[in-house]
């Protein structure tokens, strides 16, 4: 830390510990200091040997190599249920009955509705906002889990719940920022009582805590108001802070101007109690609309290890920068790749054209509010995304919980294209696969053909699957449907020469529910062909009050390389990456039929001019453990 910037936290100051979001101060702080210290040695010590017994590989389903051929097609059209909305007859009655749509090893709480997220002592520390009392939106508490590997989680007692006039109405998004000397700090957006956003400081009572139980709000709350010209409802979300070049410490926020501009406003601050607001804008765009949890990042252009903020450049010498926002009006994680002027505090885009909230997208299913951090044990930079309920709110009632984020995925620049982000999943969460594993080599798919895989049941998946098109045949194939998108198609019902092909997951045995996600080829008039990744919700339900899109995108695919993906399939979400991670979609889906042995998976071409051959490994996956710490359960 630069000797001019004054110490955050006096650790001789017992004062700011009534503030203190557990019991308040009754004078004994030895013997409190005594307890603590013991009662965090025996949460750890606990902690471990639960993880020992707990954390064990699943057995694996059985190996297989067969395919065979039937008539029928992904995309056959069903009647819909003469019941109408609503859950089958058997299945309405308690939480039991609708039990298949939990997760099995993505993160959500035990129960009710699903910020921070940082690394400290070996653990893998997530905040996240949650309601106690309900599965459906309010008093927004944050809870807190910790993880030795991502995927294996503990919860722990509540961080912070909203207690003062300035985040009565909700602790809402925050950042988790570690300073040189070990100190932590947390800066969130606060809903006061009138739902004007505020932002706010906190800090654990003991950063040498592995577990950081015990946080502590700051006696000054709140450290920043909305600035002139800004909406009391359009300041929000602020990021973790950077030291740059002059020994100050940079944070941006995300707001609007004008209404539709959206924009990230950049403070500097040298205590991280006081701010200043610098006069210009780190970048804004027209027609964006207002930006929620701004995220500012470096990527390498030559190596695949993530990069902290402290490896700031002007953008050249192998590093470009990434910057994110949530688009509060569409409900998308738009980015773009530039470069950063540390001096300036500007952000610029490589290409204009693909600019924030125009361009690119971390995800083009269900996921929003996005968050990285460096994790600086595997030095790789991390994301999580919330991935929300597309069902109604009663039926989230009945569930009793709502909402789960997806599995962490690692960011880096794809060097290949040097114009888009790599995402992919955590090594970690391989060690859910099943020991032995399904491979299906070189099954020739015939245009309109449907094979079903023989593996059992496939709620619980890691598919890798990789597809070569007859090239004779995708050259001789002149202008292909020009005009093609995923999201205006009719899904992978839509016959066209050169797609769909790819796999149906979720489906029942005759096919009345289906998720299939496909390749589609589309040629244009010069001969160069442009490729779509798409993922079709439409016939995935029999229940007719849930989404059910179609998502999409084009996808680059470079001389060589054949058609991939990669599918996680989890009960009711289904994370899909194409080209080893150059985009992702997540489907959240509710099958009735569909569900636990009844579950099955499909390969298929609905194109009618090319024959596509296909290579798969399938994986069982195992549950992760999701568990409530043993002393505070």
């Amino acid at each position: 830390m630069d000797s001019s910037t004054t110490p955050l936290i006096d650790r001789d100051d017992l004062e700011r510990r009534q503030y203190s979001t557990g019991s308040p101060a009754d004078g004994s702080s030895i013997v409190k200091v005594l307890a603590g210290f013991f009662v965090s040695m025996l949460v750890l010590s606990s902690m471990v040997a639960v993880m020992y017994n707990q954390l064990q590989r699943p057995q694996g389903g059985r190996q297989s190599t067969t395919a065979t051929t039937t008539s029928a097609s992904p995309g056959i059209e069903e009647k819909p249920s003469s019941r109408g909305v609503g859950w089958p007859e058997n299945m309405v009655g308690g939480d039991d009955s609708i039990e298949w749509q939990r997760s099995a090893y993505h993160f959500q709480p035990d129960k009710n509705f699903i910020s921070g997220p940082l690394y400290h002592m070996g653990w893998y520390h997530l905040f996240y906002q949650y309601n106690p009392d309900s599965a459906i939106w309010g008093n927004i508490t944050w809870g807190h889990a910790v993880s030795k590997d991502l995927i294996n989680w503990f919860h722990l007692p509540l961080a912070m719940v909203p207690d003062h006039w300035y985040d009565i109405q909700g602790v809402m998004t925050g950042s988790a920022t570690i300073l040189p000397d070990g100190q932590i700090i947390m800066l969130y957006s606060g809903n006061a009582f009138d739902l004007s956003q505020l932002q706010c400081l906190a800090y654990p009572l003991n950063s040498s805590d592995p577990l950081l139980l015990d946080w502590i709000k700051y006696s000054g709350n709140p450290i920043l108001f909305p600035p002139p010209g800004v909406g009391l409802k359009d300041f929000r979300d602020p990021s973790t802070l950077w030291i740059g070049p002059d020994g100050k410490y940079r944070m941006v926020m995300g707001s609007k101007h004008n209404d539709t501009i959206g924009c990230a406003l950049v403070y500097h601050t040298t205590n991280f109690t006081h701010f200043e607001l610098l006069d210009d804008v780190l970048h804004s765009v027209p027609g964006t609309g207002m930006w929620e949890c701004v995220d500012l990042y470096p990527v390498s252009t030559t190596d695949t290890n993530g990069l902290d903020m402290s490896d700031h450049g002007s953008g050249s010498g192998g590093v470009k920068y990434v910057l994110k926002q949530s688009g509060d009006e569409d409900r998308h994680d738009w980015y773009a790749i530039g470069s950063y002027d540390p001096v300036k505090d500007k952000w610029y885009p490589d290409d204009p054209e693909m600019d924030v909230g125009i361009g690119l997208r971390y995800d083009y299913g269900k996921f929003y509010a996005s968050k990285t951090f460096y994790d600086p044990s595997k030095k790789r930079r991390v994301l999580w995304g919330y991935v929300g309920e597309t069902d109604p709110q009663k039926d989230d009632l009945i569930k009793g919980w709502a909402n789960i984020l997806n599995i962490p995925r690692s960011v880096v620049l794809d060097t290949k294209t040097q114009r888009n982000l790599i995402q992919w999943p955590v090594e970690e969460v391989e060690t859910l696969r099943s020991k032995k594993h399904n491979e299906f080599k070189d099954v020739e798919l015939q245009p309109g053909s449907l094979i079903p895989l023989d593996i059992g049941s496939a709620t619980q998946l890691d598919i890798t699957a990789s597809f070569e098109v007859d090239s004779a045949m995708l050259g001789a194939t002149l202008e292909a449907d020009v005009l093609f998108n995923c999201t205006t198609s009719d899904g992978s019902a839509a016959r066209g020469v050169l797609g769909p092909f790819g796999l149906v997951v979720l489906a029942d045995a005759s096919l009345t529910e289906q998720t299939p996600v496909y390749f589609y080829i589309a040629k244009n008039i010069d001969g160069t062909s442009r490729t779509y990744f798409c993922a079709d919700e439409s016939r995935s339900s029999k229940l007719l009050d849930v989404g059910k899109m179609v998502y999409g995108s084009s996808v680059p695919v470079l001389h060589g390389e054949n058609y991939n993906m990669r599918l996680l399939v989890d009960h009711s979400i289904v994370e899909s990456f194409a080209q080893e991670g150059r985009i992702v979609i997540t489907s959240r889906v509710y099958p009735t039929k569909a569900i636990y042995e009844s579950a099955k998976v499909f390969l298929f071409n609905n194109a009618t001019g090319i024959n596509v051959k296909a290579s798969l490994k399938i994986w069982k996956m195992g549950g992760a453990q999701l568990n409530p710490f043993s002393l505070f359960k």
